[in-house]
């Protein structure tokens, strides 16, 4: 098989490349730059794209380097500071996957007369004998289907991930045994085009503009300022400018328009259920019992999907999922599909 691979210039996409050169396959690496601008971390830096090619030429295979920095400022960018803008909290690397790996890539694979397009993300791709079924990774700790549930029938039937199957610590075995460069390389954790030196209030403050806000409880009574409503999150202790008392105060409400945040105990996160816009199936809708997992590394929590309503409604209360963010849906560990918390 002809087969692309997104190489980020860390390791799991460098054991990708190795593992299909084993299995027989030709292979093609190529790395996409997404950002212009200064990058420190994530997959989007200079260094990343020097790794990746270095970790090509040890393996002896060609490297291709495609800008999309436009697609990825109108699909990525523009709508992370828009949803800031708003109060809510965005969700980049999902965006990222939907638009550029798993649209525009998969598109310019297809042109370029590749089989199949495979990345390093730690989840499996399989056949059921009547579908295709996005798994959880078989490292838990380090499973990334929550990011790909944006994937369908078509996309899937393209797609190798091939190290989903193993746990971290053999991919930088195997990386280490084949002497990469990549064999050691700290995972990225961040926003790849917000710089650590920075942060996202700098970034931020460039693009919108940031604007100073009131903090009240739940009697609407003024308890403090925080510097830029848009940096608050649904959920969030920290920063809020709220003078120390006898129990933790959180954000349970930003309001960008009238910049007030409205902060309440860990009682006024509770909820029972979150409204879903934008859904996605891997394999058609459907509804019933369901495990709802509403961050990266969250805890999936047993619920209902009630898909006359778009409702999730979890069997016991749970703290409230900021809206911007993904939540998906599972059964046992195959991807149903997911939307945005509106």
């Amino acid at each position: 098989m002809n087969v692309l691979v997104a190489m980020s210039g860390g390791v799991d996409s460098s054991v990708a490349a190795a593992l299909l050169l084993e299995a027989g396959h030709d292979v093609t690496g190529c790395t996409m730059k997404l950002w212009g601008g200064a990058s420190d971390t994530g997959c989007c830096s200079v260094a990343d794209v020097d790794d990746a090619r270095r970790v090509a030429q040890q393996l002896g295979i060609d490297h291709f380097v495609f800008s999309f920095a436009d697609d990825f400022e109108a699909s990525v960018v523009a709508p992370y500071v828009a949803e800031h803008a708003a109060g809510r909290t965005p969700n980049p690397c999902v965006e990222c996957n939907r638009s550029l790996k798993f649209d525009r890539l998969l598109r310019r694979a297809h042109v370029l007369g590749f089989d199949a397009l495979a990345t390093g993300h730690h989840a499996r791709v399989d056949h059921d004998g009547a579908a295709w079924r996005l798994r959880r990774g078989r490292d838990a700790a380090k499973d990334q289907s929550y990011v790909l549930h944006m994937l369908g029938q078509g996309q899937l039937g393209r797609t190798l991930l091939p190290v989903g199957h193993l746990a971290k610590a053999e991919v930088r075995r195997r990386a280490t045994a084949l002497g990469l460069r990549t064999a050691g390389k700290p995972d990225s954790q961040d926003v790849c085009f917000v710089t650590a030196a920075a942060g996202r209030a700098s970034f931020l403050g460039e693009r919108l503009g940031l604007t100073p806000g009131r903090v009240v409880d739940r009697t609407g009574a003024k308890v403090g300022r925080v510097a830029a409503v848009e940096l608050v999150t649904i959920g969030q202790r920290r920063g809020l400018g709220v003078a120390g008392g006898d129990r933790p105060r959180y954000a349970v409400d930003v309001d960008v328009a009238s910049a007030t945040v409205t902060v309440g105990d860990a009682g006024d996160l509770l909820s029972r259920e979150v409204s879903l816009a934008a859904m996605s199936w891997v394999d058609g809708p459907t509804a019933g019992d369901v495990l709802a997992q509403c961050s990266a590394h969250g805890t999936p929590r047993p619920a209902a999907y009630d898909a006359g309503r778009g409702v999730v409604r979890f069997e016991q209360p749970a703290a409230r999922v900021a809206p911007g963010q993904s939540v998906v849906l599972y059964r046992g560990d195959v991807v149903l599909g997911g939307g945005t918390a509106a």
